[in-house]
């Protein structure tokens, strides 16, 4: 949520910030100033009628005492409580409508990021060459499949497309990702936590991601409670509610988290040819990291994250290439964000296997999440921040296609070998 300051002292740079994350909504942002407006004067005139009819009601005994006639003055009591009902029931109106437009608003994205979608993110480094074959290569889904490593047939009549199960070696080769990842982290310090995978409402809202875009996951239905429950599309809409209507210690802080879950994901992707197999899916797996820090720590707490997530990539022995994302390809709820992007052979491209993002204090506003200055005494919103580290499903068949010889065999990356037993190649 965007501070209500911000937008009345400068309303059309909170416009342009929109326009460079190619968003428009001059109208919404003129609307919630206009409830503002009318929010705070209906304040003041019911406090103020509040406030005579305190006195009038004072007056009452004394008037009765001195025999004057106090029907006018119970006829203005009655006016001012239908005119503070009235008052009310208008406020109660114009807070919903403005509480939902506010809530409506993206992040701003910061001022040093180019304006635009895609087409105008920066690659800001790149890490080893890009692997050669002196052979054919073969697609990641002709690899599991002739592996063993992946049943993608099956999955697809046990849940339908966009769904595939992880068979003998492969269920091993992911579960050795997620030990390795999770090592990793545990090793920086960060505190393991293991979540439900089913959400409430106030997650979602408090991420970022409703109301705008609710209907983007999956909903469950139950008869026994009305409150509307969803499948967890990352474990960042978990963990950015960890700490909701608190007010942290400043000692407690940066507090680091990282969780593994599946992720249920509505949009299944693409029909293009080359992105058939696991690149994209309904349901995948990977380990999210997140932290809640200082305002004046965030620029730190971001690097850290991106450097892990490059570690993470290095460590399994990938070129890849970070990439500064423009305001229009960043998320509705970050005001920055890097990605880790690798090479899948068979894609001929990069694709993201990391998305590593700051939302400054949107999620904190969103979810009431503070801490108490020890200098001040007084509260103020923390900073959040997330980051994969790191979704299988990309590393996967860039793992297989990477790695593969030319007889079909896999090479198993050094860093997993100790989860498999000491296995160094996946053979038929």
């Amino acid at each position: 949520m965007i501070d209500i300051k911000r937008i009345k002292e400068n309303p059309e740079a909170v416009k342009a910030g929109f326009h460079a994350k190619e968003v428009d909504c001059d109208a919404l942002v003129d609307r919630i100033l206009e409830l503002d407006a009318e929010r705070r004067s209906l304040i003041a005139s019911t406090e103020a009628k509040k406030a005579e009819q305190n006195r009038v009601s004072r007056d009452i005994p004394r008037l009765k005492k001195a025999g004057e006639d106090v029907a006018p003055i119970f006829k203005r009591m009655g006016e001012l409580k239908a005119e503070i009902a009235e008052n009310d029931a208008r406020l109660s109106d114009i807070e919903a409508e403005y509480r939902v437009n506010m809530l409506s608003l993206p992040n701003l994205p910061d001022e040093d990021l180019l304006p635009g979608g895609k087409e105008n993110n920066v690659a800001l480094r790149y890490h080893g060459e890009p692997h050669v074959f002196d052979f054919a290569p073969q697609h990641h889904v002709d690899l599991c499949t002739n592996l063993g490593l992946i049943d993608y047939e099956r999955g697809a009549n046990l849940a339908g497309s966009g769904f595939w199960i992880y068979r003998g070696m492969g269920a091993r080769l992911e579960w050795a990702l997620l030990n390795y990842f999770m090592d990793c982290h545990l090793a920086d310090g960060y505190e393991m936590v293991m979540l439900p995978h089913m959400l409430e409402y106030r997650c979602g809202e408090t991420a970022g991601q409703f109301p705008k875009f609710a209907d983007e996951v999956y909903k469950i239905e139950n008869a026994t409670d009305e409150r509307m429950h969803f499948m967890l599309p990352t474990a960042e809409t978990a963990l950015a509610s960890l700490h909701r209507d608190e007010i942290m210690k400043e000692s407690d802080l940066p507090h680091k988290l990282f969780a593994y879950t599946p992720c249920f994901r509505r949009e299944a992707g693409s029909h293009r040819a080359d992105e058939r197999g696991m690149v994209r899916g309904h349901q995948f797996n990977k380990i999210e990291m997140f932290q809640y820090t200082l305002p004046e720590k965030s620029d730190e707490a971001f690097e850290e994250l991106v450097i892990k997530a490059e570690n993470l990539v290095k460590g399994l022995g990938f070129h890849f290439r970070t990439v500064k994302l423009a305001a229009g390809d960043c998320s509705a709820s970050m005001a920055r964000t890097y990605d880790i992007e690798i090479q899948i052979p068979s894609m001929n491209g990069y694709k993201e296997v990391s998305s590593v993002s700051n939302a400054r204090d949107y999620q904190a506003r969103r979810g009431n999440i503070r801490f108490r200055r020890e200098a001040t005494g007084k509260p103020e919103f923390v900073h959040t921040l997330n980051g994969s580290g790191l979704a299988t499903s990309r590393i996967f068949p860039a793992m297989v296609e990477q790695n593969q010889r030319a007889d079909g065999s896999v090479v198993v990356p050094e860093v997993l070998r100790k989860y498999l037993g000491g296995l160094e190649i996946i053979e038929k």
